[in-house]
């Protein structure tokens, strides 16, 4: 490796260009476009618009290539110059009998070359050991001072170097005593490259395009014949994958192993023991076989196997041997037979004599001089053995370069690869080897750009890039190209070639045939790194490159032809060439210039396309290139005389700048054929023939001395047939004499300037054209054109498809600009006459407008009319200037003269001072019209409004005052403003005075002002209001509460203080606290009713079905009150002389409907009787089903029949605890039988004194209510009717009645009963009470008396059961009736009960009424048993209750009084804590209900959602007589609802 190679320094940038859409849509337009930049370069790079994306169009499945196998080392020109010398200083040595190894030195290994080639440039090895100078020499080798490393140089020069230098130079060789490297162990042994035989290959028999031009093909392999007669190759034994030396080809006598692409296999010579020479053909692993029993042979020479010298027992044949140099056969054992010519040497004849017979092979001086200087081959690249496909070929690529680089591949930095590249190209010891698909022929293959053929059919998009301009297959055939002319077979050049690449792969320095253009387009995959170096520098490069490696081009003069050899660019760069560098990556173009050299190698796995292509430009540099190829001697891809002819036969086909260049290059080449045939003339030649030469092979009219071909003309031979030169060799042809030669021409002297005139006419076409347009735009003679003039001109040049030059654009430019004014022209003209202001110009730009027509080179009739609005307004400015001099002028006169200008269409200065002042005028007279006493005030927006279009106005001293004035006013206003605002916002009420001071303050101020408006209507509204409310106080009566919740209603929105309003909300609030007082003292818990509908009779109590319809409609909300079925209004409810007619009314009705409806009730069947059936007339419960059987219940006041667990229903004791020594269970007509449905009995039914006091309360209400009516007329009636009651009661039949039956309660007191046991027997149901009184007395007072001697639990028990128990002991022993009433008496008593029972209050009378009329007849001994039952049930309900509470209270003891938890408690029901322990048992209820899932009595669980469930919840309770008495323990049975969820406690009256 030599030093420094790391130290790579990337080249310069090379241009980047980024066309537009419209620049890209004209590729070759494009090109030209930049070369005069990018050619300086070389080669550039294309970035194309990022939206042209054309689709990859290679059928990848069938895609299939053998690449060429590239060794990164033997690129490079210096290192293979390096590799050469190598193998031949290795060559030498093995003829000697000797492997080559190479010394290291200083860690690396000795560069044999460079060593060489200094010591020659110090003088040679005399001059340099005389002198004392291998100090130097290291020095010059870049080896460190002080380590005496010369002297170690000199050794290893001598032993290696020196012997190979002295048979070079011709002298004769001084041999060792020893081998000159048996010392060296150290040493690396050297394996021979055979560069050039192993590269030199021919291009692939399967490929039938040739990618460059015709080159010299290298002389064919030796046959087997050729290897029989060598001697040589019978002594040697070659190792490798192929020949190694120049001149050995060998071929294996098998010959079908030879397959394609394949290396030939080496041919192995064997020594056997006692025997003869063997010649075996090998493959390659019995190479490496055998190299591997080699590297462990304990001869020396590892690189080849010395042949020692047979022993010939043959005395004959020992005899034929003579030495040539005494032409002596004696002392045959000192005499020596060249392995390599079989010649004879004494070994003491040799100069100098050898001291012994050498082992192994040995040469005589005169082969190995023969072998070493025996020139080398071309070299060229060896195509690999394997074909691939796109994805194997990836594979492989991508799996290389991870490996490689040990990261994955689009990691790799493009900077590493580019230096590692060049490090491995430099480098002598690391042999890497890559594989390029280069140079595949897309004709064969495809191209990567879809094209349009008969074979597939394109889709829209494909259709598009199938006809662009950049697609390869499209460019170089576009109407601008020169080698679409070229009907010959060109296809080298006109169509595209495919690269696959893969990293490391890489491209050789060298220009395109015939110095064409060339473009590349990378479709896909990691970038390709570009160098370049521009034309100029062409030569340049190939001084520096056979300079620095002459050996090279000695061998091979066109080298840099063959694309084989590549040198470092900063080598290049060091000798002064300039170079260049790009990344190209997916998706763009590199285009490479004329005579433009180039390389580069690939980063990666990618896929490239490239073609040539040819403009006008390049015609020059084509035809230097012929000069060129004709001194090298060099094939043409096409003949360039018959390019330019082709295109000069047809010159209206040509592009103008084509024609243009084909012209120059013809009229060149006419004048050099002139000269030519007048020299052919006068060395004699005078035949001559028309040939048509484009119809003849290319290589049957190739000069036989420069290989140009021939098309204008060339020399012949009538005797030599066979051959033909152009004309600048006719003295090369043969040696006939001129008379027998004669000239082959395509053309006569005279057709040539016939076609050159078409050209001329043709490219001067344009410039005649050009003349005109140059003399009309610059008006030369005098004379503007017209338009229409012009207009010809440029349709000429578009018909006759003139190039698109910059005078072309100058005329379209004149002509565009000339259309422009004239359109102006006419907008400003047509405005001005019609009086509508058109688009407006100053002063300045009018004359500019005017100027600009004046100095285009086009006479255009509209330059007067503009001329003539010029003066107009000249005109006018000087009045107005005139008018804004003699200011105040009136604001008329400014008005007319800014509409004058302002239909000119032309902003003079001075209108814009007119506007100014208009505006001035215009905004004070706004101002003095809003702002006079006379004028309707304007609102705040309006002073802002003019506020801010006085900021628009330019200032004056008028101006100025006026916004002041306005600013002070809007300012006082808004202030007004606000605190009307803050009095409206009624955060704290101001009295009805303080707003008058705000208003007539207010009023001063020339503005409207909303907030004042709306506190002038609050002010008028609260003065209405005050004047309501007096008129209220003052009247005959009382004021209504509805009349005044709406006052204090209206009063509370209005945003005035007033005194009164704290008096009406007070009013209001007393009379709603006694509304809910007399609520609580009627209505019960949850009721449908309201206080009014309870209060007033119930006029519809006639009919049965209206009664209960009306029950359901109160519970769904449809109900019409009772003041409604009055017949009171709103208004009649405030007169209460209405109020007490209406409610006699209802009295009477409600009566008269309770007779009816008792009798219909009363023709209901019984539901007690087993025969009842259901019909239309049959009663049904508050729950909608047909009360039957056991358990029903009849009202004693409407007389139907309901369910006893539907309804509240009466205890039937409500006496003290009976005395032990009494029996007052006897009498029955106590007991509390009487029964009335909730729909007769709609409210608590207070007592009398109650009502009363709820009367006194409201008498010192100062407030009239409805209720306070109703209860008024209530209580009369109640009054009434207690007053007819007591007088009933107070009758001597009457009287008598009530001493009797006292008397009767007064003896079963005091009279004694016998004892009997717990269990009597039932008496007969016919015994009278009299009689069976002394009887069953002993019974009670026994069972009484064994009361007093039980234990407490038992008391507990008794005070439990025991009471109904006994009642329902004495069942059989009930009989009546106990008094004899009479019908005259019953009658009246019944009315009155009846009367009673309407009222909704609770009177003693009645229920004195109610125990006469029960004892005047039997006793419902049914009824009582129903209740009994119904009772039985609720108490055992109620026990299971008690139990279960009293159970979780213990376990709430248990727990630590978890109930007292402050976190629990807060999330307890406000209404559990807000109505202490009565609240906390009845929760516990509910909670048990929950745990037992609410079972309870059988006798008490309604139909589930039937109306009973509502009815409960709308609190039917009975009346408080029913609950409060002296028998505490007895509980009112009331039914127990269960709703689905959650369950719901039964509800008890308080």
């Amino acid at each position: 490796m030599e030093p420094g190679s790391d130290d790579f320094l990337p080249p310069p940038e090379c241009p980047v260009f980024e066309p537009s859409w419209a620049e890209f849509r004209d590729p070759l337009g494009y090109i030209a476009k930049i070369r005069p930049i990018a050619e300086k370069s070389g080669i550039c790079k294309i970035r194309p618009p990022a939206d042209w994306q054309p689709p990859f169009a290679v059928e990848v499945d069938n895609f299939r290539f053998t690449p060429r196998i590239q060794r990164l080392n033997e690129l490079e020109a210096q290192t293979r110059v390096k590799l050469n010398y190598l193998d031949q200083i290795a060559k030498f040595w093995e003829i000697q009998g000797s492997s080559l190894k190479i010394p290291n030195v200083e860690r690396r290994i000795l560069d044999l070359y460079s060593l060489s080639k200094i010591v020659v440039e110090e003088g040679g090895y005399e001059a340099i050991c005389k002198d004392r100078r291998w100090a130097r020499v290291a020095q010059r080798l870049n080896y460190p001072p002080g380590k005496n490393i010369g002297s170690l140089l000199r050794s290893h020069y001598e032993r290696i170097v020196y012997p190979y230098e002295m048979y070079q130079s011709g002298a004769n060789l001084v041999q060792c005593n020893t081998r000159p490297f048996d010392n060296e162990e150290k040493d690396k042994e050297y394996k021979p490259h055979s560069i050039p035989l192993r590269q030199s290959v021919q291009p692939s028999k399967f490929n039938s395009y040739g990618r460059r031009a015709k080159r010299l093909q290298p002389d064919p392999e030796p046959t087997e014949e050729d290897i029989e007669k060598n001697p040589e190759l019978k002594k040697l034994q070659i190792y490798g994958a192929g020949p190694k030396m120049m001149g050995l080809g060998l071929m294996a006598k098998d010959k079908t192993l030879r397959k394609k692409g394949e290396c030939p296999p080496t041919v192995v010579v064997k020594e056997e023991l006692g025997g003869d020479v063997k010649v075996e053909s090998t493959s390659p692993k019995t190479f490496l076989e055998s190299k591997e029993e080699l590297s462990h042979s304990p001869e020396p020479c590892t690189k080849m196997t010395m042949r020692l010298r047979r022993n010939h027992s043959n005395a004959q044949f020992i005899e034929s041997y003579v030495c040539r140099m005494c032409s002596r056969g004696d002392e045959d054992d000192k005499l020596l037979l060249c392995d390599g010519c079989d010649d004879n040497y004494h070994i003491f004849c040799l100069l100098p004599p050898l001291p012994e017979i050498p082992k192994g092979v040995w040469r005589c001086p005169k082969c190995v001089m023969a072998e070493c200087k025996r020139p080398p081959e071309a070299f060229g690249f060896e195509q690999a053995t394997r074909e691939y496909t796109l994805q194997s070929f990836g594979e492989m690529a991508d799996s290389f370069k991870a490996d490689y680089f040990n990261m994955p591949v689009h990691m790799v930095p493009t900077e590493l690869v580019e230096k590692e590249f060049w490090r491995l190209v430099n480098s002598i010891e690391e042999d890497v080897t890559v594989e390029y698909g280069a140079d595949i022929h897309s004709k064969e293959f495809g191209s990567g750009f879809p094209v349009s053929d008969s074979k597939r059919h394109l889709t829209p998009e494909e259709e598009e890039y199938a006809t662009s301009g950049w697609n390869l297959n499209v460019m170089p055939v576009l109407e601008q190209s020169v080698l679409c002319h070229i009907n010959a077979d060109i296809s080298g050049m006109k169509v595209p070639w495919l690269y696959v690449g893969m990293v490391f792969s890489a491209f050789c320095w060298h220009i395109e045939d015939h110095w064409s253009y060339s473009i590349n387009y990378l479709h896909w995959g990691e970038p390709k790194t570009w160098y370049g170096v521009p034309s100029l520098a062409a030569e340049h490069l190939e001084e520096v490159m056979k300079k620095l490696t002459p050996e090279l081009f000695d061998s091979q003069p066109d080298l840099l032809h063959q694309l084989v050899t590549l040198m470092n660019p900063n080598t290049l760069m060091s000798h002064g060439v300039p170079v260049v560098r790009t990344n190209q990556c997916a998706g763009e173009f590199v285009i490479t210039f004329p005579r433009a050299y180039h390389s580069g190698f690939n980063q990666g796995y990618n896929f490239a396309e490239a073609v040539n292509f040819c403009t006008a430009d390049w015609l020059p540099a084509g035809r230097q290139c012929i000069e060129h190829y004709r001194r090298l001697r060099r094939y043409c891809v096409f003949s360039h005389e018959e390019l330019i002819c082709k295109m000069a036969a047809c010159p209206e086909k040509l592009d103008l700048n084509l024609a243009a260049a084909v012209h120059k290059e013809m009229f060149i080449m006419v004048q050099e054929e002139r000269r030519l045939r007048k020299a052919l003339l006068e060395k004699g030649v005078t035949e001559a023939e028309r040939e048509a030469f484009e119809l003849l092979p290319d290589d049957e009219r190739q000069c036989i001395k420069c290989k140009t071909t021939c098309f204008l003309s060339a020399l012949a031979c009538y005797d030599c047939p066979d051959g033909l030169v152009c004309l600048s060799h006719i003295n090369d042809l043969c040696k006939c004499s001129s008379s027998r030669q004669y000239l082959r021409y395509r053309y006569t002297l005279d057709e040539l300037p016939a076609m050159l005139h078409k050209l001329k006419v043709r490219a001067e076409s344009f410039d005649t054209w050009a003349n005109k347009v140059r003399v009309a735009l610059e008006v030369e003679d005098g004379r503007k054109r017209s338009l229409e003039e012009l207009r010809a001109l440029e349709s000429e040049a578009r018909e006759r498809r003139f190039p698109n030059s910059e005078l072309l654009q100058r005329l379209k430019n004149c002509l565009s600009e000339a259309e422009a004014c004239v359109s102006r022209a006419l907008g400003l003209v047509s405005g001005q006459e019609a009086g509508v202001a058109g688009l407006q110009m100053t002063l300045a730009e009018l004359r500019a407008f005017l100027d600009q027509m004046n100095n285009l080179p086009c006479a255009m009739h509209q330059i007067g009319d503009v001329k003539g609005i010029l003066e107009q307004v000249e005109v006018y400015q000087a009045e107005a200037r005139e008018a804004l001099a003699s200011l105040p002028s009136s604001p008329g006169l400014l008005q007319s003269l800014l509409e004058r200008g302002q239909q000119l269409g032309v902003e003079v200065p001075e209108a814009q001072q007119l506007q100014r002042q208009v505006e001035q005028a215009q905004w004070l007279d706004e101002v003095k019209r809003t702002l006079a006493p006379s004028a309707r005030r304007g609102t705040l927006a309006v002073m802002r409004g003019l506020l801010v279009a006085g900021a628009s106005v330019a200032p004056s001293p008028a101006v100025d005052k006026a916004r002041a004035e306005l600013q002070e006013l809007l300012t006082i206003a808004e202030r007004w403003e606000e605190k009307a605002h803050l009095c409206l916002e009624a955060r704290q009420k101001h009295p009805p005075a303080t707003l008058e001071a705000i208003i007539r303050e207010a009023e001063n101020i020339p503005v409207h002002l909303p907030n004042i408006q709306a506190l002038k209507e609050a002010l008028a509204k609260a003065r209405a209001w005050i004047a309501d409310v007096d008129e209220i106080q003052n009247g005959d009566h009382y004021p209504c509460l509805d009349d005044l919740e709406g006052l204090v209603a209206v009063g509370r929105d209005l945003p005035v203080g007033l005194e009164e309003l704290r008096q009406l909300e007070l009013q209001v609030l007393t009379a709603h606290s006694w509304r809910e007082k007399a609520s609580k003292t009627f209505l019960k818990k949850n009721s449908c009713y309201t206080l009014l509908e309870v209060l007033c009779p119930c006029a519809d109590a006639g009919s049965d079905s209206t009664k209960r319809s009306r029950w359901m409609e109160k519970e769904l909300g449809l109900y019409k009150s009772d003041t409604e079925l009055l017949g009171l209004s709103a208004q009649d409810l405030r007169d209460p002389g209405s109020v007490i007619v209406a409610f006699k009314e209802g009295e009477q009705k409600e009566k008269e409907g309770i007779l009816q409806l008792r009798r219909t009730n009363s023709a209901k069947p019984s539901p007690l009787a087993s025969s009842t059936t259901a019909s239309s007339a049959t009663s049904i419960c508050v729950c909608g089903q047909v009360p039957a059987g056991v358990g029903a219940l009849q009202c004693d006041l409407c007389q139907d029949w309901f369910h006893g667990r539907c309804v509240s229903v009466p205890r039937l004791l409500s006496s003290p605890r009976p005395n032990p020594t009494s029996s007052p269970l006897l009498a029955w007509w106590e007991w509390d039988t009487k029964f009335l449905c909730p729909l007769c009995m709609r409210s608590r039914r207070p007592r009398l004194e109650t009502i009363l006091a709820l009367l006194v309360a409201l008498q010192r209400l100062p407030v009239r209510l409805p209720e306070g009516e109703a209860l008024q007329c209530l209580t009369e009636r109640a009054i009434s009717w207690q007053g007819r009651a007591r007088q009933a009661l107070a009758s001597e039949d009457v009287t008598a009645l009530l001493g009797r039956l006292a008397e009767l309660r007064q003896r079963l007191q005091t009279e004694p009963r016998p004892e009997e046991p717990s269990t009597c027997p039932s008496a007969p149901a016919s015994d009278p009470l009299g009689e069976g009184s002394g009887k069953n007395m002993p019974k009670v007072q026994g069972l009484l008396e064994n009361g007093d001697s039980m234990t407490n639990s038992e008391k507990a028990a008794l005070e439990e059961g025991s009471d109904l128990e006994m009642l329902s002991s004495l069942l059989p022993q009930l009989s009546g009736p106990a008094l004899e009433l009479p019908e005259a008496t019953r009658a009246p008593l019944e009315e009155l009960m009846m009367e009673g029972d309407l009222l909704e209050v609770t009177l003693d009378e009645n229920h004195s009424i109610w125990q006469l009329l029960q004892a005047g007849q039997s006793p419902d001994l049914e009824r009582i048993r129903t209740l009994l039952e119904l009772e039985k049930a609720e108490r055992h309900g109620s026990r299971a209750r008690g139990r279960a509470l009293e159970r979780r209270r213990r376990r709430k003891v248990d727990r630590g009084g978890e109930g007292d938890d402050p976190a629990r408690e807060e999330l307890e029901p406000k209404r559990v804590r807000s109505s202490g322990p009565e609240a906390e048992e009845a929760q516990e209820e509910e909670e048990l209900e929950e745990e037992t899932g609410g079972e309870g009595p059988p006798t008490s669980l309604p139909t589930t959602g039937s109306p009973s469930t509502q009815e409960n919840q709308n609190g039917l309770e009975p009346a408080p007589e029913a609950t409060s008495g002296p028998l505490a323990p007895f509980s009112t049975l009331t039914p127990q609802l269960h709703l689905p969820s959650p369950p719901q406690p039964p509800q008890q009256q308080l």
